[in-house]
């Protein structure tokens, strides 16, 4: 027998996701891999990832072929097939023995997506309820507690994007916010610098922005705007509200936007040491032009 059509014929015998180093379709298994970690942020599993690429890139199938394929228990594999589908990501046929088959990955994901956003706002709906369970319980420490200065770690974009659109929601007076293009970029993108248009808090943003980023801040006052001056690092950033609160970004070259990390703190010598370098910085800077 011809080797190549034996290597060709034991491929085709092996799923993609039992492919051993060095094969052909190894390369193949390293991206599905990837995948499953894409599709972890939309709430699968990995194995409903791992049924749900496989039906996708199979075609459809029976339950004791998806079992089979992927050695998977019987159980388990026909509770897969019924999540997946409950989710909107498999259907079924009527013929027995029932094939299943995965619904293209645009649709997938739109689905997906739109289940998060009815979730949150099945959440936010039940915040009256939940505040009325916790107000009805009394409260039992009786020892009036004196303020004691608190800080918070803050991991991933959604944490510390959550943490910023709470700050300057609550902002009573004043925003600062120093940081370098990239940084700005973020926040232009994440929709935080839109707060700040045709707002009543006084707000000063310092920025190593250049002239081809400078639309970001089209619709704002440029008064309010300064460019950082050279030779402070680019890895400084922070903002600080109301001069009682402040977030301190940790940085690493090598972070991705899921591991990028800061700071909360109410913190009141490290509050008053930012906004003095914040200070500082302002009254040696120049305005962004329009």
């Amino acid at each position: 027998m011809d080797p190549h059509l034996e290597m060709k014929e034991d491929e085709l015998s092996v799923s993609i996701f039992d492919a051993n180093s060095g094969s052909v379709r190894y390369e193949q298994k390293i991206t599905c891999d990837k995948l499953k970690d894409e599709l972890a942020k939309f709430g699968l599993t990995a194995n409903q990832s791992k049924v749900y690429i496989y039906l996708g890139k199979y075609g459809s199938k029976t339950a004791p072929e998806v079992c089979k394929a992927l050695k998977m228990p019987r159980t388990e594999t026909y509770h897969l097939l019924t999540t997946l589908q409950n989710k909107g990501l498999v259907s079924a046929t009527f013929q027995h023995p029932t094939r299943f088959s995965a619904e293209p990955l645009n649709k997938a994901i739109w689905v997906l997506v739109n289940a998060e956003k009815e979730r949150v706002n099945t959440l936010e709906s039940q915040e009256n309820e939940i505040k009325k369970l916790w107000d009805s319980i009394p409260e039992f420490n009786s020892v009036q507690e004196t303020r004691e200065e608190k800080f918070q770690m803050l991991e991933g974009t959604n944490q510390i994007n959550s943490k910023i659109k709470e700050m300057i929601k609550s902002t009573n007076s004043e925003f600062l916010i120093l940081g370098a293009e990239k940084d700005f970029l973020k926040f232009y993108h994440a929709n935080h610098l839109e707060n700040f248009e045709d707002s009543k808090i006084n707000f000063k943003l310092l920025s190593s922005i250049s002239e081809n980023a400078s639309y970001i801040f089209d619709d704002m006052d440029r008064s309010k705007i300064r460019r950082i001056p050279s030779g402070v690092h680019d890895n400084l950033c922070f903002l600080i509200k109301d001069g009682r609160e402040i977030i301190h970004f940790i940085k690493n070259a090598n972070q991705t936007s899921q591991q990028m990390n800061a700071m909360w703190t109410d913190s009141e010598t490290l509050v008053y040491s930012m906004k003095t370098l914040f200070d500082l910085f302002w009254s040696t800077s120049e305005n962004v032009h329009v």
